[in-house]
């Protein structure tokens, strides 16, 4: 789902031009080093680095959400589905809105009164502490991974593309200069560094993305029938453009059942996203976590329906045919549209928007790694370290230098895993992402808060039983194993095994299947098992605390 761009959308950042985006690339990279060098000098406690001294407003904290949610797949992804795909694209951007639903009424307000640092703090607070908090670690940190290497490789085809170049000695560099720079981020600012970077990265994408809409609607005398009419006849699918069925839903069964598994992952995946559920506790009460969720989704809300009007632009200005030849998954839709408002390919003007809208997508890749790589290196160090290995005797001080080594780990296996990805389609490892989140870390986290009887067992086997059926099933998938399905042709080039073999499992996205194995997991490891460490006395505790905020940090 990360963007890519094809040699030729770049042609026009040639010479002066390239100079131009590169310029403003350094800009950007030298003012969140600013900032984080900034954030550095105010980062002394544990609650600084974790949690930003829990000192930001609803207001700040919904700019930084929208910033670590809003990623490249959100900008470019989503503007290609709706240029190639029509009302098909609907799908994405509403199914990443609504999602917020879920976290705003089930787990925002209830996460920030009962945890403190990490989304484990919650499971573990009526349960044992050691095995639930190992679980819980390994799961952030797959999840993490998998959208840092999404982030990452799509990030070294951008800057190498960009650059005029094919090397792959190119694209190496850029992942380790990226990877370095979410190293950098996280290491000395810690969640603070990382939520101004964030927020700075919000307003950038959606002032970017607002003088497009603007520049697209003024076109068509600011009259969206008009829009969608030329949008409709330009894509070459007339009427069916503008209705469903153009991409999901509208050839076999399988067909159908993989657009409610993608629904189901999207919809319910936001809500056990790690690096997004370490932002509420970044607020000082419970209060503004929650306000924090509104203004996000009034700001998450106002991006996507920016990309209706910059996608439907794409397909009406530029023609489904031409992003198709340069990208088939239609991630070139917006830069090829904003070489288009600009003037055209060999244009100043054309270069010029193409080089703000290429350095946005940069920053856009830059926030989102550093967010990812807090959450994972945070977990480590609170759950995996303080609490598993150290048995919870582990300094404050020993645990922020533990997360900034974690940092750099996890930082450099990403680098390389990455370097090994480069040539691969990525966009498995963002839905895979988001299936595991949906699949292991929402079913615990609900029933934790809302269940009773539910025991430490049921917390293991659920994050567990969740997180394998979730990879074990994309990679018996089509994304994977590069066999026929309703979208995926057979043979397919960009599959991970590039088999011709039919995959074993039709879905593309495992939420379907997966999300329910999670919760059956997580009740069958509570009834089956002789574990009666249910935490039954501390659940009232947990339920005064979630819901009134008595007693949170």
């Amino acid at each position: 789902m990360t963007g890519t761009f094809a040699a030729p959308v770049l042609a026009a950042a040639e010479g002066s031009h390239r100079t131009l985006s590169l310029a403003l690339f350094g800009a950007f990279v030298a003012l969140t080093l600013y900032i984080t060098i900034w954030a550095s000098r105010q980062t002394r406690t544990a609650a600084d680095f974790y949690a930003g001294g829990r000192s930001f407003s609803a207001v700040q904290n919904g700019l930084a959400i929208g910033g670590d949610y809003m990623s490249a797949a959100s900008f470019l992804g989503i503007a290609g589905m709706f240029a190639l795909s029509g009302y098909d694209g609907f799908l994405y951007s509403i199914g990443f809105l609504v999602a917020w639903l879920v976290a705003l009424l089930l787990v925002a307000e209830m996460l920030r009164n009962s945890g403190r640092f990490t989304m484990a703090d919650v499971l573990a607070f009526r349960m044992r502490q050691r095995p639930v908090r190992a679980a819980a670690g390994l799961s952030t940190i797959v999840v993490s991974i998998f959208y840092l290497l999404a982030q990452m490789v799509g990030a070294g085809a951008l800057v190498t593309l960009l650059l005029g170049s094919q090397s792959e000695s190119t694209k190496i560099v850029t992942i380790i200069v990226v990877g370095a720079l979410m190293i950098f981020y996280v290491t000395v600012g810690g969640m603070k560094g990382t939520t101004w970077v964030q927020i700075v990265k919000a307003v950038l994408l959606m002032s970017g993305a607002f003088v497009m809409t603007v520049w697209v609607l003024a076109k068509y005398g600011f009259n969206l029938s008009s829009l969608l009419g030329a949008a409709a006849d330009a894509s070459g699918k007339g009427d069916a453009f503008l209705e469903p069925g153009l991409k999901y839903g509208a050839t076999d069964l399988w067909s159908k059942l993989d657009l409610l598994s993608l629904g189901l992952a999207l919809v319910l995946g936001t809500a056990g996203l790690p690096h997004i559920l370490i932002r509420f506790y970044t607020v000082p009460n419970a209060r503004a976590a929650r306000s924090s969720v509104n203004w996000a989704i009034g700001i998450i809300g106002a991006f996507y329906l920016m990309t209706l009007v910059i996608g439907f632009g794409a397909a009406a200005l530029v023609g489904g045919k031409a992003i198709a030849a340069q990208d088939k998954g239609g991630n070139t839709a917006a830069p090829q549209l904003a070489l288009e408002l600009g003037g055209g390919e060999g244009s100043t003007g054309g270069a010029v928007f193409l080089a703000v809208i290429a350095a946005v997508a940069f920053a856009t890749i830059l926030a989102v790694v550093a967010g990812l790589t807090l959450a994972s290196s945070s977990s480590f160090a609170h759950d995996v370290y303080a609490s598993v290995l150290r048995r919870g005797k582990a300094s404050e001080r020993d645990e922020v230098r533990t997360a900034r080594i974690a940092a750099l780990v996890i930082g450099a296996i990403a680098i390389v895993l990455s370097i090994f990805a480069r040539g691969l389609n990525v966009a498995f490892l963002v839905a895979l992402a988001f299936a595991v989140a949906a699949s292991a870390n929402l079913p615990t986290l609900l029933l934790s808060l809302f269940w009773k009887r539910f025991t430490t067992s049921g917390a293991v086997a659920g994050i567990y039983g969740g997180l394998v059926s979730a990879v074990g099933l994309v990679l018996l998938s089509p994304v994977c194993w590069g066999g026929a399905s309703s979208t995926i042709p057979k043979g397919n080039a960009d599959a991970l095994f590039s088999t011709t073999a039919v995959a074993p499992v039709p879905l593309q996205n495992p939420g379907l299947l997966s999300i329910p194995i999670g919760f059956l997991c997580a009740y069958l490891g509570t009834v089956l098992s002789k574990d009666k460490t249910s935490g039954a006395g501390k659940y009232a505790e947990l339920e005064v605390r979630a819901l009134t905020g008595k007693g949170a940090h």
